[in-house]
């Protein structure tokens, strides 16, 4: 009998999943907006809706090992989800695997989202055969994967490789899901693309910009991206300024692990060399000697979507 695993990918905005079988295809995926507005319990409701005729589709829930989930601050030994900054009603601790347990019936184990891309990058993508790199997802938030020996570290809580919340700019930009200021998430994350951006134009009142052809609200990462393409001074500044603070960062985290390779994943990276340059030319610039030129800066090959659902689809082969 062909067995299958469900791999799901809980973002801050969208969640994405799929079916995948053992060799690794995604037989059949979609998603749903996460809606961290409202109660966890509709939007499990929401996704059952999406989910259960997948799994009816392919025999079943005897047919299936599994489900591997991804989703922020989730503790991969208790199968929670532990005050997550990014999902607003989603307070507290919340027991997602038993929950999940409950209306589908299969087993489900739980991991950081970061760390199950770190997982479906190692094996299916750009690092594959690699046993000592860092994933680093550029998205809502900035998310982390950390691979040491070809293995992901979780620390003895579940929760280490928290990158996107070490603090990068002493008193900076307050985050307003952990009351902690200046951290990489602030800066780095599409969120902060926004941030800066809009910070540049109220800086530069007189100076011509694209943008002030958009309303705030109207302004996101790909509006400043689509206008930076265009020759836009300010939305080039945006990511110049966002790859000086990113790179700054990768150089220091180049000295705890010793990685080969730090991928960059997610949304932001589709603005390539608007943003890869100055990140490169930062990380080069801030590296310890020893480490200069050892490292290597890639972008996922893989669907930004596939990687986590795989990713995740691997905790429960």
């Amino acid at each position: 009998m062909k067995r299958y695993a469900i791999g799901i990918d809980v973002g801050g905005t969208n969640t994405k999943f799929g079916v995948v079988d053992s060799d690794g295809n995604i037989l059949t995926q979609d998603r749903i907006l996460t809606n961290s507005d409202a109660p966890v319990e509709q939007f499990i409701k929401t996704l059952s809706l999406k989910l259960k005729p997948m799994i009816d589709h392919y025999g079943g829930v005897e047919n299936f090992v599994g489900i591997g989930m991804g989703a922020p601050n989730a503790n991969y030994y208790k199968g929670t989800i532990e005050y997550a900054a990014n999902l607003k009603e989603w307070k507290g601790v919340i027991p997602m695997a038993d929950l999940m347990e409950k209306e589908f019936g299969i087993t489900t184990r739980l991991t950081n989202d970061a760390n199950a891309a770190a997982v479906g990058e190692m094996m299916y993508g750009v690092t594959k055969g690699m046993k000592h790199f860092i994933t680093i997802t550029l998205g809502t938030g900035v998310g982390s994967g950390i691979v040491i020996d070809g293995k992901i570290v979780l620390g003895c809580d579940g929760f280490a490789g928290e990158l996107g919340h070490v603090t990068v700019r002493k008193g900076g930009r307050l985050h307003k899901g952990t009351g902690m200021r200046g951290t990489l998430e602030t800066y780095a994350s599409a969120t902060g693309v926004r941030e800066t951006v809009l910070e540049f134009l109220r800086e530069n009142p007189n100076e011509p910009s694209l943008l002030r052809a958009f309303k705030e609200d109207e302004i996101t990462s790909e509006v400043v991206y689509n206008c930076a393409v265009k020759g836009d001074a300010i939305a080039i500044r945006t990511f110049e300024f966002t790859g000086q603070i990113l790179g700054e960062a990768l150089a220091a985290f180049v000295l705890f692990s010793s990685p080969e390779a730090i991928v960059l994943f997610g949304g932001l990276t589709k603005a390539s060399d608007l943003l890869l340059k100055p990140t490169r030319q930062a990380m080069e610039d801030n590296i310890l000697t020893s480490f200069k030129g050892k490292v290597k800066l890639l972008v996922s090959t893989l669907k930004e979507a596939d990687a986590a659902i795989l990713g995740a689809s691997a905790l429960v082969w």
